[in-house]
């Protein structure tokens, strides 16, 4: 066993791990990366086939990435935040929100219609927990400020997975991840989140295609959301807030929204007069790729931004802007820098923030706050990130990317272990099954979708499952080779590791 490996076994304490299994074996010790490529202790060489946890961007070891860091470096590393500014955090606080308001014009932002900007400022955190966390106590405290509700609530969605500070279990609607904090946690409801393949509304029996393709229901899961907002109104308690991941959910296993979902449930909200909360920790800086939420839906999304010419692709960075939403908080973080360091924002309009404004003597001022808020070093990387996501070089291969991900995930219907493999831009998951005719679900204690990726690891392929969903989110560099290898390696491991039940 390699020395590091010992020290890990013997000191270090893994997120989201049964340190019991995990203490049994060998860990893999990552060592180096470069590109898509990662190479651990032993000289071993793996693809990075979910970005290390969603967060890289552009590849590992990216030389402008490298260089924005190291001329940052020369200058200053970190200094505070309180009471103090610093050049990164303020030009990058611009940048954000220029790209967040896609109707400004700026040279390094693309536009697609006339709507003035709305997000208007930015506090910097250190992770998606702790961004999702400041939008909370900020929709909280300007609930009650604006006399929107006295006792402000939340509202999310069912199966919800919102970060790991107590406000965020609070939100979050995973039983597992929330059990054991019940006495810390305050009380939010769920409602029925757009989960196609297993919604007990949708009267279509499977077909090898997304769910979203082939549904058959009336929208009875925004009845459902209607319904939770119009029983609180009729108690003349309003929520403050709806909470939502746009388009996909991430760690509730990959769960997509059919086309003109996020548009619809979002106006209900707004209609109720709840503030919303789009967590795009996970969906943010171009994740969701050119398209809509589900270009196969027969639902038409909305209102279509003016296609740009060929070549000259200007992308979503973010997933609300495929629908035209535009949020009142904006949470930011994984792929913000890149995927480099630890670096969050939360973004909120102008109305919250004079929610905020008073005299000393008022105490109106918002008490949160970090010792590395702001951090130069985070922000010069996330502002080369945002340099490259924004060139016509990088908009171009993340198109090419999200074509070749789709090919290669057509191949998968061919396995009867295969239920749902579903797409958002340069997210997939795969659901695994005994019986793809029936939908019937591995028990969790099988640990299929471990198995499966412990064997794509032994073939040189990293990645993490959600239960039995395998989750694919290569990097932005990662190569039409690369990718088709990848899904080989995934494809025999699910025939290597599964039995078939036809």
């Amino acid at each position: 066993m390699h020395r590091l490996a010992r020290l890990d076994l013997q000191y270090v304490w893994h997120p989201f791990t049964q340190m019991r299994d995990w203490l049994r074996h060998e860990p893999t010790v990552i060592t180096a990366g470069h590109g898509a490529v990662l190479r651990d202790a032993h000289g071993r060489e793996y693809l990075d086939a979910n970005s290390s946890i969603w967060t890289n961007l552009h590849g590992h070891n990216n030389p402008a990435i490298n260089a924005a860091i190291q001329r940052q470096l020369r200058r200053i590393a970190h200094s505070s935040a309180l009471g103090l500014a610093n050049e990164p955090a303020s030009l990058l606080a611009r940048r954000l929100v220029q790209a967040a308001n896609p109707g400004t014009r700026t040279r390094r932002s693309c536009t697609t219609s006339g709507k003035a900007p709305s997000l208007a400022r930015v506090f910097f955190s250190d992770n998606g927990s702790t961004a999702l966390e400041v939008a909370l106590k900020l929709a909280h405290e300007t609930a009650r400020r604006t006399g929107l509700c006295r006792k402000p609530r939340f509202l999310s969605l069912s199966n919800a997975y919102h970060g790991d500070t107590v406000g965020a279990v609070s939100v979050g609607q995973i039983y597992l991840f929330r059990r054991c904090f019940t006495g810390l946690l305050f009380k939010s409801d769920a409602a029925m989140a757009p989960y196609c393949y297993r919604c007990p509304y949708n009267g279509a029996k499977p077909e090898r295609a997304d769910a979203r393709a082939y549904r058959r229901c009336h929208w009875e899961c925004l009845e459902m959301l209607d319904r939770h907002f119009a029983a609180r109104k009729r108690r003349a308690e309003p929520y403050a807030a709806f909470v939502f991941e746009p388009l996909i959910q991430g760690a509730a296993g990959m769960i997509p929204q059919p086309g003109g979902w996020l548009r619809k449930a979002t106006a209900i909200a707004r209609d109720h007069g709840a503030l919303l909360i789009a967590d795009e920790v996970m969906t943010g800086f171009g994740r969701t790729g050119k398209g809509t939420s589900d270009n196969r839906s027969r639902e038409t999304p909305g209102p279509t931004p003016r296609q740009p010419r060929p070549g000259t692709e200007c992308l979503p960075l973010f997933a609300c802007q495929h629908e035209n939403v535009q949020p009142d908080f904006l949470a930011l973080a994984k792929g913000l820098s890149g995927g480099y360091v630890p670096l969050a924002a939360t973004l909120a309009t102008e109305s919250v923030f004079n929610a905020f404004l008073g005299e000393y003597a008022e105490f109106k001022t918002f008490f949160h706050g970090h010792s590395f808020t702001g951090n130069q070093l985070g922000a010069a990387a996330a502002l080369a990130s945002l340099d490259l996501l924004q060139s016509r070089r990088c908009s171009q291969a993340r198109v090419r990317l999200e074509k070749n991900l789709s090919e290669q995930l057509d191949r998968l219907w061919q396995l009867p272990q295969v239920g749902d493999a579903r797409q958002v831009g340069l997210i997939a998951g795969i659901e695994l099954v005994r019986n793809w005719r029936t939908r019937e679900p591995f028990d969790l204690r099988e640990r299929a979708g471990i198995r499966v990726c412990e064997a794509m690891a032994r073939r040189g392929v990293l990645t993490r499952p959600i239960g039995n969903v395998i989750v694919l989110m290569p990097p932005y560099c990662t190569t039409s080779a690369q990718l088709e290898e990848i899904v080989d390696v995934l494809r025999s491991g699910i025939q290597q590791t599964l039995p078939m039940h036809q």
